[in-house]
């Protein structure tokens, strides 16, 4: 019996020992396995190849201190630009920009500028797929690029030294106004780019701090801007407002008034500030209105240049820049550097008087407006400016209260007013 017992006992010993054996080994295969293990291929498509933009055209608008170049292309591109020779004793400066995966349109040519600043501009294939547009410099201080969307253009600002000649200065602005209003501009009949400023026996205490306003109408022709649900405009509510404004600001302060628009015609965004730095304007005003996806918003509120703070600013900053939310987020990242010869603190001060004014001003004919107060915002109308520069938004075209407010030629007058008042106080504080 005791032989017996012995005899199960090693028998059970050596089956569970088997079994332990058995189990750690499938466990190290299965451990192995997963070791070794490769996920699955994923084949990747590759990135679509984008046909070479083509560069169409290159415009300037020169000052005695300040140039501004557009290069216009059919979509956008990246580019790579750096500075050749500057200060270097019996050498012209270049500012070299070699725009990437583009080629020469068949209407582009070199221009002559001889400013002072720029002697020229000179485009042509640096190798293939890579168009090279020079900047043959004068005497310039620093310059910078800035992409645009919608149409796609560079933009490049240069600056350079003030004439120290007042004297000198005084009559090349009154030229370039002059220039900018005489008959012989090839412009279409129905254009009027400038409207001639109209000097008044009428002297404000501050006068010698702002003589000289530019008014820009939001949008304008083939651009409508925001449209009401009536059908209403923005492009004609905005024109409205700002020629009541200029007729108050010659009569009522006797300040020149230079309209960006007088009509119903199309600028573009680049050209409003180039404007206003061309005709040396000490304050550059842009009107319009607003919109929402929100049908309830309403307000009024005023911005100027700066950051986007909300997602809702960067929409609005994509409605009036005419492009889309990633391209305001692209100049959002360049424009600190953009920002450097920007009167941020004097537009801050601009909006806040222009705010105030407006919203006290309607308030008294439309007890139910409300002030969604200053703001910040990357408007490219704004990009630029050489002088304290705000851009007003009087009401929201999509609510329908406020497109009625909007229809009523008297609104414009009170919104006029408001803005009128604003600049008043600006300018009183001056003193």
């Amino acid at each position: 019996m005791r032989h017996l017992r012995t005899c199960i006992y090693l028998l059970f010993t050596l089956t569970l020992t088997l079994a332990l054996v058995t189990a750690a080994d499938a466990a190290s295969k299965k451990k192995n396995s997963k070791k070794t293990k490769r996920p699955a291929v994923v084949k990747q498509e590759p990135a679509p190849t984008l046909p070479p933009a083509q560069v169409l055209d290159i415009k300037h608008w020169s000052t005695p201190d300040y140039t501004r170049v557009a290069v216009s292309l059919d979509r956008d591109a990246t580019w790579k630009s750096y500075e050749l020779d500057k200060g270097s004793a019996g050498k012209p400066g270049r500012i070299v920009i070699d725009i990437q995966n583009s080629q020469l349109g068949a209407a582009i040519r070199d221009i002559t500028i001889g400013d002072g600043l720029l002697k020229g501009v000179r485009v042509a294939l640096f190798r293939a797929g890579v168009v090279r547009v020079v900047l043959d410099t004068d005497q310039i201080r620093d310059y910078k690029i800035f992409p645009l969307s919608d149409p796609s253009k560079l933009i490049i600002d240069v600056r350079g030294e003030r004439p120290t000649e007042l004297s000198s200065l005084e009559n090349s602005l009154t030229n370039l106004v002059n220039e900018a209003t005489a008959a012989e501009l090839p412009k279409p009949a129905d254009r009027e780019e400038f409207a001639k400023p109209r000097s008044t026996h009428k002297q404000h205490p501050a006068i010698a701090k702002v003589r000289r306003i530019v008014v820009d109408p939001g949008h304008g022709g083939h651009d409508p801007g925001a449209v009401g649900q009536s059908g209403l405009q923005e492009k004609e509510v905005v024109l409205s407002i700002g020629l009541k404004l200029r007729e108050k600001l010659q009569d009522e302060l006797g300040l020149d008034v230079v309209m960006t628009r007088s009509t119903d015609v199309f600028i573009p965004l680049e050209e409003r500030t180039a404007i206003a730095n061309k005709v040396g304007a000490d304050l550059f005003v842009s009107i319009h209105a607003n919109a929402a996806p929100n049908r309830n918003a309403n307000g009024i509120e005023t911005y100027y240049l700066n950051l986007a703070k909300t997602e809702k600013v960067a929409q609005l900053a994509a409605k009036e820049n005419g492009t889309s939310l990633e391209k305001v987020s692209t100049l959002q990242a360049i424009l600190f550097d953009l920002m450097a010869n920007y009167k941020l603190n004097d537009s801050a001060h601009l909006a806040e008087e222009v705010q105030k004014a407006l919203y006290k001003t309607i308030k008294g004919k439309h007890s139910d407006t409300k002030s969604l107060g200053v703001k910040q915002g990357p408007f490219y109308v704004l990009v630029g400016a050489t002088m304290p520069s705000i851009l007003v938004e009087t009401a929201f075209i999509s609510n329908s209260a406020e497109e009625a407010h909007l229809q009523d030629p008297a609104f414009h007058d009170l919104a006029a007013d408001g803005i009128l008042d604003g600049i008043r106080g600006y300018i009183s504080s001056l003193k």
